[in-house]
């Protein structure tokens, strides 16, 4: 089975992420905005990379170049070696708001992406059972958006990025919008998901605990424009559990990146 119609098995090593001095400029209300200023990174197959920074720093905006869903104004990315010109079936994205289809099912909505690459019904079938068990939702796959919480859409929607088998998986602030119970239980999927499909993650937040809860590394960015002002690693075993805030190492972990974001406020006023 071709691995871009939707295989269920773990990764393959694929998922490696470039960033080459990409610098974003747009057109603002009052003239042009540099949201982005040649920043640089990679990242490696399979590693869960969380960004992190001041509101309007250019960490959405760095996701939706990395999607192929906006240009970069100079500078490149690269997945799996070759530039991103547009999007593609190596990268799936999640974002905050809800993007469900309202007028499809739960499973559809997990079957759209194998449907349009002309996987036949019985593979997508397959596929989408793995996915709803995997998320917990096998005994919703005949419901409608409208009949879910929050959470459990983006269940779907985490979902339904994966059953195109995406090299790598781009996710902006996917939990914002939920209650904090609600958030820990994604949070907790997320992780057990990660484990099994080995996916490469770019995951953009702007709760600290979670940066560290979930990633491997941290990068930390500057206020407008956008740089990468410290890459900090996240050496705390796994697999990891949302009770691990109390403990020392990741008390120190956070201490350190509140200082580092606390300056960029300050510098922004």
């Amino acid at each position: 089975m071709d691995r871009a119609l939707g295989s269920v098995t773990a990764g393959s090593g694929r998922g490696s992420l470039s960033v080459r001095e990409v610098s974003l400029v747009y057109q603002g209300r009052r003239g042009d905005v540099q949201a982005l200023d040649r920043i640089s990174f990679d990242i490696r197959p399979n590693a869960f990379t969380v960004i992190v920074g001041p509101s309007g720093c250019g960490k959405s905006s760095f996701l939706y170049l990395a999607a192929g869903l906006a240009e970069v104004t100079s500078g490149e990315i690269l997945v799996n070696d070759r530039r991103v010109d547009g999007p593609g079936r190596d990268r799936g994205m999640v974002f905050q708001s809800y993007t469900l289809f309202p007028w499809l099912t739960v499973r559809q909505n997990v079957e759209y992406g194998p449907r349009r690459a002309g996987v036949d019904a019985a593979r997508r079938r397959e596929i989408s059972d793995h996915y709803l068990s995997e998320i917990g939702l096998a005994g919703f796959a005949d419901h409608y958006p409208k009949q879910l919480s929050g959470g459990m859409m983006q269940r779907v929607a985490i979902a339904r990025a994966l059953a195109n088998d995406p090299d790598i998986l781009l996710m902006d602030e996917p939990f914002g919008a939920l209650d904090s119970q609600t958030r820990r239980s994604m949070q907790k999927l997320l992780l057990r998901v990660w484990e099994h499909s080995h996916k490469t993650v770019a995951f953009v937040t702007h709760d600290i605990d979670e940066a560290i809860l979930l990633g491997d590394r941290v990068l930390v960015m500057t206020a407008r424009p956008g740089r990468i002002k410290a890459d900090i690693p996240v050496a705390i075993p796994r697999p990891r559990d949302p009770e691990i805030t109390l403990e020392p190492d990741f008390i120190a972990l956070k201490r350190q990146i509140i200082e580092l974001l606390r300056d960029e406020i300050d510098e922004g006023h």
